[in-house]
């Protein structure tokens, strides 16, 4: 997906973990993963440049859907898409 693409996806949940490093942004996606429905986005907001490899690889393990990232203002935005 295109960055504009990106920016346009209503999320179902956000996640902050900017100011956290590994493993902390995972693990607080592991945790707000079960808030949300099947089929239902997920934005993840990091300031960690490994979230950028550590959540595309968990998500491919656990199948859910990797939509893309971007970055802006010194941080990376994420989305995934829960199965």
């Amino acid at each position: 997906m295109t960055t504009e693409e990106l920016k346009a996806i209503q999320a179902d949940k956000v996640v902050d973990s900017r100011g956290t490093a590994c493993p902390g942004p995972l693990l607080a996606v592991k945790q707000a993963m079960a808030d949300i429905p099947s089929g239902g986005v997920m934005q993840i907001l990091s300031s960690d440049a490994g979230t950028k490899r550590d959540i595309p690889r968990w998500a491919a393990k656990k199948g859910h859907e990797y939509l893309g990232d971007f970055e802006e203002a010194g941080f990376f935005t994420l989305y995934l898409k829960k199965a």
